[in-house]
């Protein structure tokens, strides 16, 4: 049991209190009935305790603490008496009644939390400590720092956060956001202390600018987690985020954008923003962006990004295009900046999806043409902006024989096999992927690719490092060699031939790539060039093998070349 401390000398009524609530505090671990109030209650005295022991020194100290200060403790001692009181009931298990210990105890909370807000609203407003500059002293734990370390360290901080001037507010910030990004326990053990989103929230709409940025860096990598998202959402910082997003700082505005763009990858956030009028103010931002440098580059391709987010909601898409967005875009994909050029591609993209008339309204507005302006290998967009734009060609076209055909008359399929032939390994798979869309459509667009010179520059991809990029290749070419006159092209180079037979032993089992390669060989076989070239090739052996080896394919391979073989001594021998 808790014996209440002695006035001796020497010894402060505000140390009387900090020794009485640390015992309190100790008592509480050994109660065993009604812990989950137990846990609230010493939660909150911990709080009391990290912010009394921030107090300057000379407050700490003193004898004759001052009035306002005296009367404030004598507060937190009498319900700290209460409080005492209850703990031993609970200990000994002699209260009257479950019920009415609950709302005792319920009541305390109460009262403790009102003596803090008393507290916190002194240390805020008190001359003698405002002038007081004192730094934050808890140091942070080491790598291996245990849990108790960890809410120490985090509640200390916290207490800076209410209690502490605008320096100490923002070294606190600062202090919490290298630990939050380094450990992310200590984003769990933060957003288990009561009041902390509520603290943060308040920072977004600090008149301090620092202050604000930093309370944006701790909301961005808190965003970062899938379970805090809709806390935030639901403590209403969508709304925070959009004036800071209307009215901020230039990096402000970039982090309150970071943020919306985490919580709106779920799509029921998306009315959240759009009921806040972030809808509008985020189609400013990038409207300006292309009257080049009213709002920097990094930001407008975010602002894209949050609305590539938002009109998965198919209101809000209706809404985007009807303020002009489409236009919007394709002056931004020729602005100068890459973030802003992605940005609106990526918009574009998702714009069009799943929206035939959405679709016609990028087109007449000259869509195509912009983004395959992009791919041109003369234009000085970077590879990134290209693959982008090949992604966004495939969305539109997909399925119109008439967009399609603008992609031969603007030199899309050029482009493409430049990039097939020169580009780095990330846009040449990018131009691969391309190629094999392209060779899914008609056949006069088989033919046109087999004119251009894709079928030599595919080959090449036969044995590509990765398995994707192979099959992509032996799919693609099967489409093409489809075509009479694309099997002469494509034999009229020996190696060619030669290659399929050698990859066809490489392949292991019985995959999807060796089947394609077979596909490809037995198309060959209805071209006597190709016949020709596969029986004089030392590699037959292969297809032989695989024959013997039931495999079906190869078997049908050989019965037609020894079919057609006969079907020529036959002839032969009729003119003779």
């Amino acid at each position: 049991m808790i014996q209440e401390t002695p006035n001796l000398a020497g010894n402060s009524r505000f140390r009387q209190l900090t020794d009485q609530i640390s015992s309190l505090i100790y008592l509480s671990h050994s109660i065993k009935v009604f812990p989950s109030k137990w846990k609230l209650i010493r939660n909150k005295l911990e709080e009391i305790t990290s912010i009394l022991s921030s107090l300057p020194p000379e407050i700490q100290d003193s004898g004759n603490p001052n009035t306002i200060l005296s009367g404030i403790i004598e507060l937190f001692q009498d319900t700290t008496t209460c409080c005492n009181n209850l703990a031993n009931k609970c200990i000994e298990c002699t209260y009257s009644g479950k019920l009415l210990m609950q709302s005792d105890l319920d009541i305390i909370f109460a009262k403790f939390d009102k003596n803090l807000k008393c507290l916190v609203e002194f240390v805020n407003n008190d001359p003698s400590i405002s002038n007081v500059n004192y730094a934050i002293v808890v140091s942070k734990p080491g790598f291996n720092a245990n849990r108790d370390d960890i809410k120490f360290y985090v509640k200390d901080l916290m207490c800076r956060f209410k209690v502490g001037k605008i320096e100490m507010k923002k070294q606190a910030l600062i202090c919490f956001n290298e630990v939050i990004q380094e450990d992310e326990r200590y984003v769990k053990f933060a957003m288990e202390v009561d009041g902390l989103v509520n603290v943060l929230i308040k920072f977004l709409s600090s008149k301090d600018v620092g202050v604000q940025e930093e309370g944006l860096k701790s909301v961005v990598t808190i965003c970062g987690f899938d379970s805090y998202k809709n806390v935030l959402v639901g403590m209403g910082i969508v709304s925070s985020l959009v004036k800071v997003l209307e009215n901020g700082s230039d990096l402000g505005k970039e982090l309150a954008t970071r943020c919306l763009m985490k919580i709106t990858m779920n799509s029921d956030n998306s009315w959240s923003v759009s009921a806040n009028g972030g809808v509008s103010i985020l189609l400013k931002i990038c409207g300006s962006g292309c009257d080049e440098g009213v709002f920097g580059g990094e930001l407008v391709g975010l602002a894209c990004g949050v609305l590539r987010n938002l009109i998965g909601v198919e209101e809000i898409k209706r809404f985007v295009v009807e303020e002009g967005a489409i236009l919007m875009c394709i002056k931004l994909v020729k602005s100068k900046n890459e973030a802003s050029q992605i940005g609106a591609i990526e918009l574009i993209q998702v714009m069009a999806s799943g929206n035939e008339f959405v679709r016609g309204l990028i087109v007449n507005e000259g869509g195509i043409r912009v983004l395959v302006r992009v791919i041109d290998p003369k234009s000085l967009y970077s590879s990134k902006a290209r693959e982008k734009s090949m992604k966004a060609v495939m969305m539109l076209c997909t399925d119109s024989v008439g967009y399609m055909n603008s992609l031969r008359t603007y030199g899309f399929l050029d482009h493409i096999l430049y990039f097939l032939q020169n580009g780095e390994v990330s846009i040449q798979e990018s131009a691969l992927r391309t190629a094999f869309w392209l060779s899914a459509n008609s056949d006069e667009f088989k033919k046109a690719m087999g004119d251009a010179g894709f079928i030599q520059e595919i080959v090449k991809f036969l044995d590509a490092k990765s398995f994707e990029g192979r099959e992509m290749a032996a799919e693609t070419l099967l489409r093409l060699v489809m075509m009479p006159r694309n099997q002469k092209r494509f034999v009229q180079n020996d190696q060619n031939v030669t290659l399929l037979l050698k990859l066809v032993d490489l392949q292991e089992g019985n995959s999807g790539n060796r089947k394609l390669l077979l596909s490809i060989i037995m198309s060959l076989t209805f071209c006597n060039e190709g016949r020709r070239k596969i029986l004089c090739s030392e590699y037959l052996k292969n297809i032989e093998k695989l024959a013997d080896d039931q495999v079906l394919d190869a078997k049908r391979i050989i019965r037609n070349l020894s079919s057609n073989r006969l079907r020529s001594m036959i002839r032969g021998i009729w003119h003779s």
